[in-house]
């Protein structure tokens, strides 16, 4: 069978990579796609928009495609489940309804809260005088949330009065993230570190991939401004054995058992975004209706299983007993952005070095585009080059040593990937 992946970046491009390794696939058609994805055995890019499910639909029946995978959210949140749904096409993702957990934070509040799994006190507000009011009660540190979908740049933890009321007027009145902000959740500030728990799900059995650590700061330190993630590894170490079995035990399987009593079976790729607090309490911050990026460059890198099959035994409802393998190294993937990102940067530089070769990494393409023969930059986040290694430390040399023969003009990356699990290593 044919598959089609829908999407155009990083993770887009591990998943297709990943796909294409199935004895079940003969094509993996990836709508976008950009050109590091045309670049795979067995990938075709089709230039069709993520958000024309008639199209994607009718290129499906078609092309012999007996699973289509979806990468971003904004479609699972448009419900293109559902539209699949309706034309007898396997499409493994969330149904429109279920994307809720990911579209809209005040659901994923109320639900959590609903179902008594751990996760930070908060309100929702509409009003900016009654949204100041509330953070001049509770005091600074204090996290305020865009409601709806902000590309995961709809969250500023204000450490300040100004900083809170700035972040509350940019949202409600100033419309910085459009419907999204037309809303807004305020929340209780958690200390600790963060963790990345992503599952595959039928509704029912529950498979988990290998945990991550995303950075989502720009700069080094974990500072700057919120980004879509400049880097992630996997394993994260943060998740001992003991913690692995209580976040599936307090929060994800009460959240797949919660969603189906509550009408919404949750069918596909479900990302848990955790803080572990520093008296070890984990909380959920965050639920993703789909793969991390770039949590999912890394993670695709360590499977040794087929994500094609998996993915057609969760849409039977065939996923109990199912286990996932993955390589006992460690993965590191570091993002390469445009300088300037996550505000304005100019795209359109050629981007050089692509071709050497490095022992142990690979590059996922992301913001990329074929111009002349040449490929040249074209959004915020550019590249992933991920390293494996024996180690964090060795895995992140791998990959830093692959980063310094690829430039373009402004190239901005972090340089300390990977460093709470090097710390640990260190200790």
């Amino acid at each position: 069978m044919n598959i089609l992946v829908v999407g155009s970046g990083g993770r887009e491009h591990a998943l297709a990579w990943k796909c294409a390794q199935s004895p079940m696939a003969e094509k993996v058609y990836v709508a976008p796609g950009n050109p590091g994805i045309a670049a795979e055995k067995k990938c075709v890019n089709v230039d069709l928009n993520p958000h024309d499910f008639d199209l994607l639909a009718e290129f499906a029946k078609t092309n012999n495609v007996g699973l289509t995978i979806v990468g971003p959210e904004a479609p699972l949140v448009e419900g293109i489940r559902d539209f699949f749904d309706a034309k007898g096409l396997s499409c493994f993702a969330p149904s429109r309804a279920a994307s809720q957990l990911e579209g809209s934070k005040s659901f994923t509040k109320d639900f959590l809260v609903r179902h008594g799994i751990p996760t930070a006190a908060y309100k929702t507000f509409r009003k900016v005088d009654d949204a100041v009011a509330y953070v001049q009660s509770q005091g600074v540190p204090i996290v305020i949330k865009a409601n709806g979908l902000a590309a995961g740049k709809g969250v500023v933890v204000a450490q300040s009065q100004k900083e809170a009321n700035d972040a509350i007027r940019g949202m409600l009145i100033e419309d910085r993230f459009g419907i999204a902000g037309n809303e807004i959740v305020i929340e209780e500030f958690m200390a600790g570190e963060e963790a990345s728990f992503i599952v595959l799900t039928d509704g029912r059995n529950i498979v988990p991939f290998a945990t991550s650590q995303d950075h989502k700061a720009r700069d080094e330190g974990d500072t700057g401004p919120n980004t879509g993630g400049l880097g992630a590894y996997s394993p994260a170490a943060v998740i001992t054995e003991e913690r692995y079995q209580r976040v599936l035990e307090t929060i994800i399987e009460p959240t797949v058992q919660g969603m189906a009593a509550d009408g919404h079976p949750y069918i596909g790729f479900l990302y848990a975004g955790l803080m572990i607090t520093p008296d070890d309490e984990i909380k959920v911050v965050e639920f993703n209706c789909r793969f991390g990026d770039p949590e999912a460059q890394p993670i695709m890198m360590r499977m040794q299983d087929d994500l094609v099959d998996i993915c057609l035994k969760a849409l039977e409802g065939k996923l109990e007993g199912v286990e996932l393998s993955f390589d006992g190294r460690v993965a590191v993937g570091v993002v390469m952005a445009s300088g300037g990102y996550p505000a304005d940067y100019e795209t359109g530089f050629e981007i050089k070095g692509l071709a050497e070769k490095g022992l142990g990494t690979k590059i996922f393409h992301a913001g990329t585009s074929e111009e002349n023969g040449k490929i040249v930059t074209s959004g915020g986040r550019v590249l992933c080059v991920v390293g494996l290694g024996s180690t964090a430390s060795v895995a992140q040399q791998q990959t830093y040593d692959r980063i310094a023969n690829i430039e373009w003009k402004g190239a901005y990356f972090r340089r300390d990937i990977g460093h709470r699990a090097i710390a640990r290593e260190n200790v």
